[in-house]
């Protein structure tokens, strides 16, 4: 506490609360956690394979399985082996309200059994909907009937 001289030359006792090293102390840390926010969220690092296809609408928030480059599965941000995908998934999606399915991710250098057997413990989940994510194709879009060989 400070103290304060009145005009006579008594001293009291002053009861403010100076709140000015507060208020710099808390703006520090503001700025400290504006800066850092951005940094501190993860992903999973994969390159999708592109394709020209129209977006799955969804409302709703769906499950979503990734797979790596180097071959490890996720569910939505945790990693699991691909022996207790079916199980984990099945018991995930039971206690799920929306029963919509789940949105399949998965790196383009990956070999395509391995994804038909994340597909299979999925299926064996009991989840018939599974969306493929694919990163829109860059550059022009073949007309319609001009594929490969066309004429």
């Amino acid at each position: 506490m400070g103290m304060q001289t009145n005009g006579n030359g008594s001293k009291g006792q002053i009861s403010e609360i100076n709140v000015t090293p507060f208020v710099d102390v808390m703006l520090v840390l503001l700025i400290i956690f504006m800066v850092t926010a951005p940094m501190m969220t993860q992903g999973i690092d994969i390159k999708l394979p592109e394709a020209s296809a129209p977006p799955i609408p969804s409302e709703e928030e769906r499950l979503m399985v990734t797979i790596t480059q180097d071959q490890k599965v996720f569910i939505n941000e945790s990693g699991v082996d691909l022996d207790s995908l079916g199980s984990k998934l099945a018991a995930m999606y039971q206690n799920k309200q929306d029963k919509h399915g789940v949105f399949l991710r998965a790196d383009e250098k990956i070999p395509y059994g391995y994804v038909v057997q994340v597909m299979g413990a999925i299926r064996q989940a009991g989840i018939d909907q599974i969306g493929m994510v694919t990163d829109p194709l860059k550059g022009p879009e073949p007309q319609k009937g001009q594929g490969k060989g066309g004429k």
